[in-house]
């Protein structure tokens, strides 16, 4: 019997979009840029810190907002459930020094993420990857370890990890994002994601 575990990303998934949310309290219409619009992670976050500098916005500036942010409506039902009938891994793009409120709110699932580099004065001056590619790395340590995974996204920073899963969904995408990966299927809710995955935990195919 095949042994399942699910990656899943955070943001977008369970929780609203961390920098959505900076740009709205701060008023920077720049900070709105997400990796559901971006691919090039790289160029985002450079993007990002250039603009924190600008602006002046430190570490406490961006964790105040942060605190602030409830997960989405169902998201801790859905997750207590899920951890209920299998494992689940959050792998997100966030980082350490932003999470541990949003974990907090969901219960506390495992997290895989990346950290800052923070001066003296507080200000954000680089960001350090766990690991290059990390999402899709994780599923395949996962799968070297004899596990069929189930991966859950929403941007073009999860593709990679979705497309190495035994079965990747996308969930609530933008059109963009649906647009340039047709052939992943895409969910809308929490109860289709429960009915997909509870059909492929008991067997059954997993819906086009």
């Amino acid at each position: 019997m095949a042994m399942y575990i699910v990656c899943s990303d955070l943001e977008g998934v369970f929780v609203p979009e961390v920098w959505v949310n900076v740009s709205k309290k701060t008023g920077i219409d720049e900070l709105k840029l997400t990796t559901r619009d971006i691919s090039d992670y790289d160029a985002l976050m450079k993007k990002r810190l250039s603009i924190l500098e600008q602006y002046h916005l430190n570490l406490h500036d961006i964790q105040h907002v942060i605190s602030s942010i409830e997960p989405l409506p169902g998201a801790r039902e859905f997750i207590n459930w899920l951890r209920s009938v299998t494992q689940l891994i959050v792998v997100s793009d966030t980082f350490v020094e932003f999470a541990d409120p949003l974990m907090e709110k969901l219960g506390r699932p495992t997290l895989f993420c990346h950290h800052l580099t923070v001066n003296r004065d507080g200000m954000i001056v680089n960001y350090n990857l766990r690991q290059k590619d990390g999402k899709k790395k994780v599923v395949e340590a996962l799968q070297s370890l004899n596990y069929k995974v189930i991966a859950i996204g929403d941007s073009y920073n999860d593709i990679s990890m979705l497309k190495q899963a035994d079965t990747g969904i996308l969930y609530r995408p933008p059109s963009n994002v649906t647009a340039d990966y047709p052939d992943l299927p895409v969910v809308h809710s929490y109860s289709d994601l429960k009915r997909i995955i509870s059909g492929i935990l008991s067997g059954a195919p997993v819906p086009e």
